[in-house]
């Protein structure tokens, strides 16, 4: 389950937890609703495989929650400042962390602007930005986890197959963290 704020039940069910339902059996989005208009689903990503979301509908607006990355072990700074920066390109949703440092995509949406076709662009949003999001923050976050990893399978002639993507960085004997990734 995604940590956050608990989400407001309404005390009648309205129409929009319909929507999103049906949104989802339609676009054929597997999904468990946890109690009336509380979703929780996975979307499938490509550099991050699985995105896990919760989509939450008050009284008043659509909550959106979306796991993107554990706490950074490391250079804080340089992650949030990256995040910052990223938000001002996002469109409906915006990086947040929570309590424990760990990342997430967050929004809030009013209830009379979710439509069909606003709930795929807004799922779509999500999908993209923590997907194209997800190798910068670990270069930036968790440079040196990366580079002990790499050397290590180097050494014993184990696999980096999964490391690809750091490679330049890792070859080139560079800290992810001290270059602009973007």
């Amino acid at each position: 389950m995604i940590d956050g704020p608990e989400p407001p039940t309404p005390e009648v069910e309205h129409p929009i937890v319909e929507l999103v339902r049906a949104h989802l059996v339609a676009e054929g989005v597997e999904h468990e609703e946890l109690s009336p208009g509380v979703f929780s689903l996975s979307l499938p990503g490509e550099r991050k495989l699985t995105i896990p979301v919760r989509l939450d509908v008050g009284r008043h607006a659509l909550g959106v929650h979306a796991f993107v990355c554990r706490n950074p072990d490391e250079n804080h700074e340089g992650v949030y400042r990256w995040l910052l920066q990223r938000n001002l390109r996002l469109y409906a949703v915006a990086f947040a962390i929570d309590r424990t440092g760990d990342i997430y995509l967050d929004a809030r949406l009013p209830l009379d602007a979710v439509t069909p076709a606003g709930l795929d662009r807004l799922l779509g949003s999500v999908l993209t930005y923590a997907d194209e999001s997800f190798n910068t923050i670990l270069e930036l976050g968790f440079a040196s986890s990366i580079r002990k990893e790499w050397e290590w399978r180097r050494e014993r002639g184990e696999s980096t197959r999964n490391l690809e993507a750091f490679r330049g960085w890792l070859e080139a004997g560079d800290e992810g963290g001290e270059r602009d990734p973007d």
